[in-house]
């Protein structure tokens, strides 16, 4: 058994650790208010622009849509969104382990080649990706600022790569905010964009106003950003959730721990105030004799 200092300096580590991690909770309890707030508005309009999109391109002519060419998939674009900052549980790993199954998987052959690049937007997944992975860059200060503005800059830049044909396909993997406990792990298409059937295979007839060139230079690029900011306040709100779960689960192991370590410490405690008992009642007895 431990001496009565070694459990007594353990016991202070923890306390130090828990008040840490309840603070970081609290903190990352009250952006997740914020962040949640933000996606939830976002989403419905941005799906319903996505969904619109989508019909859409069924019917303009390939030529008309720069960005729903289908290609070829030679060239791949792969955008990691993780966090700068850690202590959030398996979020980041996450992201990093289905860039591995994606390279090793259905873009095995086009990464033996050379032709799968990674674009790690956050460190945690930059630090980690760089060491086997063709990592063309990291936007890690896009979360200093994250407004619309700021991520419409890095999609404008991917949109014109795949134009230009330098990539012939581009895929985001991030979380998908659902709760504060539950983050789904999400590879969505970029770009080309996807086109939906209409259901019984009968296609809309859509009247273009004011033309169909202003809607095509206007409505897509405009749908193609929202996606983006989309998936990066979705990744935001989950960073915050899962971080807030994983101090959350902190606090209760170190208040655990902290109650084995004084039943521990009591334990000790009595054992050595029995041995000093029994040394004086020794020493006693000794004297009378």
């Amino acid at each position: 058994m431990a001496n009565l200092k070694e459990i007594r300096t353990r016991i202070s580590s923890v306390q130090k650790t828990k008040q840490v991690t309840a603070a970081m909770k609290m903190v990352s309890a009250a952006k997740l208010k914020k962040a949640q707030d933000a996606i939830v508005q976002i989403r419905p309009y941005a799906d319903k622009l996505h969904e619109i999109l989508s019909n859409l391109t069924g019917s303009l002519n390939p030529d008309d849509n720069l960005y729903g060419v289908q290609r070829k998939a030679d060239k791949i674009l792969l955008i990691a969104i993780t966090s700068n900052k850690g202590l959030c549980g398996a979020f980041n790993a996450n992201v990093i382990k289905q860039i591995n199954v994606l390279t090793e998987g259905i873009y095995a052959d086009q990464n033996q080649k050379g032709h799968v690049d990674v674009l790690c937007i956050g460190k945690q997944a930059n630090e980690i990706l760089k060491k086997t992975h063709k990592v063309i860059g990291e936007r890690n200060s896009l979360y200093d600022d994250l407004s619309f503005e700021n991520v419409s800059a890095l999609a404008e830049s991917i949109m014109a790569e795949f134009v230009e044909g330098k990539y012939d396909k581009v895929e985001l993997v991030y979380n998908q905010f659902k709760n504060a406990g539950v983050q789904i792990l999400t590879t969505e298409q970029f770009l080309p964009v996807q086109h939906e059937e209409e259901e019984n295979n009968v296609q809309a007839d859509y009247i273009f106003e004011p033309n169909k060139e202003e809607i095509v230079q206007d409505l897509i690029p405009k749908s193609l950003k929202t996606q983006f900011f989309k998936a990066m306040l979705d990744s935001f709100a989950s960073e915050h959730g899962a971080r807030m779960t994983a101090m959350h689960k902190a606090t209760d192991n170190a208040s655990d721990l902290l109650q084995d370590l004084n039943l521990t410490y009591n334990k000790a405690r009595q054992a050595a105030i029995t041995n000093e008992i029994l040394e004086i009642v020794s020493g006693a007895n000794a004297l009378a004799q």
